[in-house]
């Protein structure tokens, strides 16, 4: 837990100081290496480790879009945005139990490392595409909305691919590629936000600011996915 709370500082500190933004991002996934390395899988069960896995997860992404970034005031929006992000997941995972005990013989699979893991990816990036949403509403800069347009779009592939290996892994746990609970509902909802998004944006009328508005309010729908559905209502799924 000391690694976890270290890199909360570390974000909250470089929203002031950004280049400790990486360093809170190396301490965090330090403290996922040392996890996997103990519990011998990847720690990707619980709310605590993927919060902690989201959180670092969005500074590695955002590492390539600030590097596709020319000008200096958007990068340092951008960067203290992803700050003050990756400090309240780090944060809230705190106060979430890690959960080191031995998996059930139903997630003892890599099909389930698989789905999970790129979900978690595809967050990431859905949540950089809001900021990016968020910096081009107040800049107008173009540049910005096609950035979020393709981190939009490779988050979506990934999340597709999850989805996919999330029914290989339902079938060979349950015997079916589909269990109508909250979690997997919610899921299809997101696929099918972000396909809207994609569709919308290939029209004229949505390019631009409702487009940036979409991309923006997708994340809110990621959130309620990943957090509301697993804290309000009962699933399978423990993340």
């Amino acid at each position: 837990m000391t690694a976890a709370a270290l890199s909360f500082a570390l974000y909250l500190f470089s929203i002031a100081y950004s280049p400790l933004l990486y360093a809170g991002f190396a301490l965090q996934s330090g403290y996922l290496l040392w996890r996997g390395i103990e519990l011998g899988r990847l720690p990707l069960v619980g709310v605590h480790d993927t919060l902690n896995f989201l959180s670092a997860s969005l500074v590695g992404f955002s590492i390539a879009v600030y590097l596709a970034l020319k000008q200096k005031n958007v990068r340092i929006s951008l960067n203290r945005m992803l700050s003050v992000m990756a400090a309240v997941f780090t944060a809230f995972s705190l106060f979430q139990k890690p959960y080191s005990t031995p998996l059930p013989p139903v997630l003892k699979t890599y099909w389930f490392e698989l789905h999970v893991a790129l979900s978690f990816f595809s967050y990431a990036l859905f949540g950089i595409a809001a900021l990016l949403g968020i910096i081009y509403l107040r800049a107008g800069e173009s540049g910005l909305e096609r950035l979020q347009h393709k981190a939009v779009f490779i988050g979506y592939c990934l999340f597709s691919l999850s989805m996919i290996f999330g029914g290989i892994w339902a079938y060979l746990a349950w015997g079916t590629y589909w269990l109508w609970t909250p979690k997997e509902l919610w899921t299809v909802i997101l696929w099918l936000f972000y396909s809207l998004y994609l569709h919308a944006r290939l029209t004229q009328w949505w390019a631009g600011r409702p487009s940036a508005v979409l991309g923006i309010a997708g994340f809110a729908v990621v959130m309620f996915t990943y957090l509301g559905v697993g804290l309000l209502m009962k699933s399978s799924h423990a993340f």
